[in-house]
């Protein structure tokens, strides 16, 4: 599947030069932080916190008017999600409950962008796919006090989705010379957990991420 995506991914790009030369092509790359969460009718909103995570990858800019005020970027990038559970106890009936540490989900994004730039500021929204690499779990529940369940290391993908069909927006600001900065909301049409399943940390539960990154196109030809 990863090489697919690799291939999928400079199929997109070689296409891309031949049919847009006219208008313009630039490859670039971009890299910054990830904030992210679950979203979805969670049973117990409040047990998840904000994650810290990292993306980077590369992208092509395709101009489709001579002035550069649209064009198409398609994307590929290695993005972590996930969450962190809060720290805080509860209670049922007499007993303590509480849950420790995160869970990290290792996703390569392809996100295909809508761009308009006026003077150097930007707006892009369209859809992306996600492809799910890996889970990475490290987290601990605990019952007054005494360790009931830990997790460490990777876990089995076999009950969750790991096609994700999604949608990004964002902003930012584009130099004449290729620096931009920007930020970006991604969110999933997908459920992250396959129908039937029963764990209740991630049952119809989303992916949603705020980013914030920093990027170089290349000179066009």
């Amino acid at each position: 599947m990863k090489k697919s995506l690799l291939a999928a991914a400079a199929l997109l790009a070689t296409v891309a030069v031949t049919e847009s030369k006219a208008q313009g092509v630039r490859f670039g790359l971009k890299a910054g932080g990830n904030l992210s969460n679950l979203s979805g009718d969670l049973t117990d909103e409040d047990r998840y916190e904000n994650k810290f995570g990292f993306h980077g990858g590369a992208m092509l800019n395709i101009g489709l008017l001579d002035d550069g005020f649209l064009s198409v970027q398609p994307e590929v990038l290695f993005s972590q999600k996930g969450f962190k559970y809060a720290t805080n106890e509860f209670a049922i009936g007499s007993n303590k409950f509480k849950y420790e540490g995160d869970r990290t989900y290792n996703y390569i994004d392809v996100p295909v962008l809508l761009k308009v730039n006026a003077d150097g500021f930007y707006f892009e929204a369209g859809p992306q796919y996600s492809y799910l690499l890996k889970v990475k779990d490290d987290s601990k529940f605990s019952v007054n006090g005494t360790t009931a369940t830990q997790r460490t290391g990777t876990q089995d993908l076999k009950n969750v989705n790991r096609n994700e069909i999604g949608y990004a927006a964002g902003l930012g600001y584009q130099t004449d010379a290729g620096l931009m900065i920007g930020i970006r909301y991604n969110g999933s049409f997908t459920d992250f957990a396959k129908d039937g399943y029963q764990d209740s940390d991630v049952r119809n539960a989303r992916n949603q991420v705020f980013q914030a990154s920093v990027g170089f196109l290349l000179p066009g030809r």
